[in-house]
């Protein structure tokens, strides 16, 4: 079985979490490629553009950013034609049921709460590297 290469678009603008990411997916021996937008409008753009590859192809999302944020991001999103099917998975640590719930309504594939320690980081990424690996992308 051939190993699938993912293209990451994480979206978000603390830097201290894009580390953590970064981290957790150098942990887990994860080799996607990853690319950083600060905020929705930028990831629109960086999709729209062709910075990150249409083929396989997932969205990693915070809710919580300047400018554009999450639910504003997704709302664009699904309503672009070129875009509409993109899978998003919220990251993020809002614990909100409205932003939960407002989230599904835009179709995201997941919603995860980042977690506090580091190591349960780690772990929640390997589990959507796993996940994401065995998916058949659009």
């Amino acid at each position: 079985m051939s190993v699938k290469m993912l293209n990451i678009l994480l979206v978000d603008d603390d830097s201290v979490d894009v580390m953590n990411v970064q981290r957790a997916f150098k942990k887990n021996n994860a080799h996607n490629a990853l690319y950083v937008a600060r905020d929705g409008r930028q990831a629109l753009e960086m999709l729209r553009d062709g910075t990150v590859p249409m083929n396989n192809r997932l969205v990693l999302l915070d809710l919580n950013m300047p400018r554009m944020n999450g639910i504003e991001f997704l709302r664009a999103l699904r309503s672009d034609p070129e875009l509409s099917t993109t899978p998003v998975v919220v990251l993020t640590t809002s614990n909100d049921d409205r932003d939960r719930v407002q989230s599904y309504a835009h179709h995201v594939a997941g919603y995860l709460v980042k977690p506090v320690t580091s190591p349960a980081f780690v772990e929640l990424m390997a589990a959507l590297n796993a996940y994401w690996m065995r998916v058949e992308l659009p």
